[in-house]
């Protein structure tokens, strides 16, 4: 896609689980080849612990998880983004308010672990293999030649990763 970093985007509804475990792997994994972002329409306010104990493990300081608004991504200044992804089916059905450039856009469907209305044990198990789904789609992210595809290979690679 280009020379510099590669700016990504994950977006879902609250910003307070599946975006932040996607962030993290990606955040670590590729290195200096990726600057990595979560954001949310409607912020729950707060990352849920679950996802922040799991979003650690590949190393992520828990300092720069924070639940985000979308529209800081729209806003005057922000980083041009290359890649949005959506990893919650209420996300992708929702317009992308993101500021200029014409970034790769993809939808990574991913089952809500918030919402199991279960018991707190069953609830905790419920983020592991969302974050065990995430984190392999971000290592075949990181496999990806992204400077050998132009935006609609690039675009159409995100989507294969997320099942589309």
């Amino acid at each position: 896609m280009n020379q510099r970093a590669c700016n990504v985007l994950f977006l879902c509804t609250g910003n307070s689980a599946r975006s932040i475990m996607a962030e993290a792997p990606l955040n670590m994994l590729g290195e200096d080849r990726f600057r990595v972002f979560s954001a949310g329409s409607r912020l729950g306010g707060k990352v849920q612990p679950e996802a922040a104990e799991l979003a650690q493990s590949p190393g992520c300081p828990a300092e720069r998880m924070r639940s985000k608004n979308r529209d800081e991504f729209a806003a005057a200044g922000a980083p041009e983004m290359d890649m949005v992804i959506t990893v919650c089916d209420n996300a992708a059905g929702e317009s992308c308010p993101v500021g200029p450039g014409h970034p790769a856009v993809a939808h990574w469907s991913v089952p809500d672990p918030v919402a199991v209305d279960d018991s707190e044990d069953r609830r905790r198990r419920a983020f592991v293999p969302a974050f065990a789904t995430l984190r392999r789609r971000v290592e075949l992210l990181v496999a990806l030649p992204l400077d050998k595809f132009g935006r609609l290979a690039a675009q159409g690679k995100l989507r294969e990763i997320g099942g589309q």
